[in-house]
């Protein structure tokens, strides 16, 4: 039998990762890192289990911003079943960012707002 040797963090295998990104339509990476951006967003607005601890509204501000950056660009890419969840997600951050903040942005000029418009509660 032969066995594949583990895999060397200094060298990775580039070609069975080329592979398996092949694999994966666009639309599934699109998704996937959508929901990473509005995960790590969550966490910094102090969303998580532990709060304070990862609070930071700048880290926050931008990870939305690239959020709706996304979103906006492949809106026409996606299908609305894949992009209106998305949305509603990207909106409860940006409400979440309003709340967060001490000194809220105008309407309109909020993380994320120069692609989706001004959000209110």
């Amino acid at each position: 039998m032969s066995e594949t040797p583990p895999e060397n963090p200094e060298n990775p295998d580039f070609d069975a990762m080329t592979r398996d990104i092949a694999e994966v339509p666009a639309v599934e990476v699109i998704v996937t890192v959508a929901v990473n951006l509005m995960s790590a967003a969550a966490v910094k607005l102090g969303l998580s289990e532990e709060g304070e601890k990862y609070k930071d509204l700048d880290e926050a501000r931008k990870l939305i911003t690239a959020l709706a950056g996304l979103l906006d660009a492949s809106t026409t890419e996606i299908s609305s079943f894949h992009a209106a969840p998305l949305r509603d997600g990207l909106k409860s951050l940006q409400l979440a960012f309003r709340e967060a903040s001490t000194v809220p942005d105008e309407p309109g000029q909020g993380p994320g707002e120069k692609y989706t418009g001004p959000v209110y509660g």
